[in-house]
């Protein structure tokens, strides 16, 4: 019967092969892992499982988690274009203080109707009692499909979303998760997402018995504290045939007639003072170490201190931020005048977006930038998109922090993004690379690194290099082209 069900089911817009092939193989499984490419249409593949089920009466509700800066698209983007048109449904998003209308939203998906309640609401909120206690009480009065969009975002055990997510999936008929990249740091990224689908899974219910058996841990200590720290990993292999069993595993490169990605590296010269500036942090830094002093806190704060000094500034301890002469804006400047067309342009600090968009708006005009980050109010970000996207707009720079603007949003106009900066963070790195790196993209993307040689930011890089490599074993996949 599931056969003939599959032959005969009603998609709104005709799958792709890899989309088809996931549908056909995990539909109906009480629990599965999609491990799809950014672009490759993971929401599609969602949208179309849970109204499967829904058409079976295998559910009749489902819950959505996605980060801050995604969720909404799901109720203003996903769900009206993939939903099948034969399903009726009812669509409420969470919001802690809902106006009239999102309130009669929340209020009816506790109506006693037969058609489809969906609930979309952010990760950030099942860290919250309000929030956590909404998503029960919905579980408990429906048969419901519960899923984790960009699952990394429980990856720590220890955090209290995460913990709270686990124990509200017990409550859901059906589980999935969904991210291009399960590990962003380490394999162990991968035990508490696999923990929420289930605890078979992976065989292994505590974390520390899952980091025993995949990770070698020493003893080390640093000044008067004593830590156990990971220093390798071991049995990969055994993880990645345990992972085959519940997951579907789509790349880009295995399905979509995408162009290449192109990966240029641009050196800066650390000016005079910056150079001064920067053996002087270095050599307190290395002060504390030999002294016993250095905390995890400490490390960390030096860590970003010469990460800014790169960059071109400094806070100080006194709240001023002290300006230091620099060639990065320059080359900059230099990258953009040999580019064409519409440029994205990632950087980690405030500070930087703000001096790199007056910089912009002074050469090429007050309406060639659109800025996008914390700062920018939630009423103009889609406006920001959409006027980037359109050719015909005087925007072209789209400058941004991949925190807020890397996540679930399409900058397909552009063909050339720049990283005027790098943090440690791989998810960011990767999530912020596919926003122009997807469908509907159809030139190649070339991306430019801004480093500054024999500093902090080769050392960010590498690490980022290094956790890329480690994926992509565990994941059972050949080395990613990247930047170095």
């Amino acid at each position: 019967m599931d056969d003939r069900f599959l032959e005969t089911y009603r998609y709104r817009h005709a799958p792709y092969a890899h989309q088809k092939a996931y549908l056909q193989r995990f539909w109906e499984r009480p629990v599965a892992a999609l491990f799809a490419d950014m672009g490759t249409g993971k929401s599609y593949m969602l949208i179309n499982n849970i109204a499967m089920l829904y058409d079976l009466g295998r559910i009749n509700a489902a819950v959505i988690v996605a980060p801050k800066g995604v969720y909404r698209n799901w109720v203003q983007i996903e769900i009206p274009k993939h939903m099948p048109s034969h399903v009726v449904y009812h669509l409420a998003i969470w919001s802690p203080s809902p106006k009239k209308a999102e309130k009669k939203a929340l209020d009816g998906l506790f109506d006693r109707t037969e058609d489809l309640k969906v609930f979309v609401i952010n990760v950030e909120a099942l860290s919250t009692k309000r929030g956590t206690d909404f998503v029960k009480k919905f579980l408990l009065c429906h048969d419901a499909l519960f899923a984790v969009d960009e699952s990394t975002t429980i990856k720590t055990p220890s955090a209290e979303r995460s913990k709270n997510i686990v124990k509200l999936g017990k409550s859901a008929d059906y589980r999935r998760i969904m991210t291009g990249s399960p590990i962003t740091r380490n394999p162990l990224d991968l035990f508490q997402q696999c923990l929420f689908l289930h605890p078979s899974c992976l065989g292994i219910e505590s974390f520390y018995a899952f980091q025993n058996r995949y990770a070698v841990v020493v003893e080390r200590t640093l000044g008067s504290h004593s830590f156990r720290q990971v220093v390798g990993y071991r049995r990969l292999d055994e993880l990645t045939e345990n992972l085959a069993k519940f997951s579907f595993r789509v790349t880009k490169e295995e399905c979509l007639d995408l162009p290449p990605k192109i990966f240029v590296r641009r050196d800066v010269e650390l000016t005079e003072r910056q150079q001064e500036v920067y053996n002087e942090m270095t050599a307190l830094a290395s002060a504390e170490l030999s002294r016993g002093m250095a905390t995890t806190v400490n490390v960390l704060t030096q860590m970003m201190r010469l990460h800014q000094i790169v960059c071109g500034f400094i806070n100080l301890d006194n709240g001023l931020v002290e300006e230091l002469p620099n060639n990065r804006i320059q080359e900059l400047m230099n990258v953009i005048q040999e580019a064409g067309g519409k440029i994205i342009i990632w950087a980690t600090y405030r500070h930087d977006i703000e001096k790199i968009t007056a910089e912009l708006k002074a050469v090429y005009g007050m309406d060639s930038v659109g800025t996008y980050y914390g700062e920018t109010h939630a009423d103009v970000r889609q406006d920001i998109i959409n006027n980037f996207q359109d050719p015909d707009h005087k925007m072209r720079f789209f400058v941004g922090n991949p925190a807020t603007g890397g996540y679930g949003i399409t900058l397909t106009a552009a063909h050339t993004v720049i990283y005027y900066s790098n943090s440690f963070d791989l998810e960011k790195r990767l999530q912020s690379e596919d926003r122009a790196h997807r469908i509907g993209q159809k030139r190649s993307v070339t991306y430019v690194d801004l480093i500054a040689r024999n500093t902090i930011d080769e050392k960010i890089v590498q690490a980022l290099r290094d956790k890329i490599d480690i994926a992509t074993q565990v994941l059972g996949e050949e080395a990613k082209q990247w930047l170095i």
